[in-house]
């Protein structure tokens, strides 16, 4: 299992998405408790079944900025890049079930 990195940013942010095919952005905060629980399963479902995604942590009260450009004022809010360009969005109630579907169909084209 991967260790969460955490990005505070818009240039860290903007060279991960440059250099990495696929990117997943998990914004959050500590005092969400929806959050912090939905969080090691969205990391497990990617660490097992999609390891070419990279899972990054965005604290939306260090990072208002990033929040700001990507418009991810709900916690929590997923994010998945492919290829650089943002793919799938997914904000507040996120069911891990409808996640592996959307992700897995996009995850076939590009990397299978």
């Amino acid at each position: 299992m991967n260790k969460t990195k955490t990005i505070t940013s818009l240039e860290e942010l903007d060279k991960i998405l440059k250099s990495e095919t696929a990117v997943l952005l998990y914004f959050n905060t500590i005092s969400c408790n929806v959050g912090e629980s939905l969080e090691p399963k969205v990391k497990n479902l990617i660490d097992v079944n999609f390891p070419k995604i990279n899972f990054y942590n965005i604290d939306l009260n260090f990072s208002p900025k990033i929040a700001a450009k990507y418009n991810a004022f709900v916690e929590p809010t997923i994010l998945i890049f492919f290829d650089g360009k943002e793919t799938i969005r997914k904000s507040r109630n996120i069911s891990i079930y409808e996640l592996h579907k959307t992700i897995d169909r996009l995850y076939q084209l590009i990397f299978e």
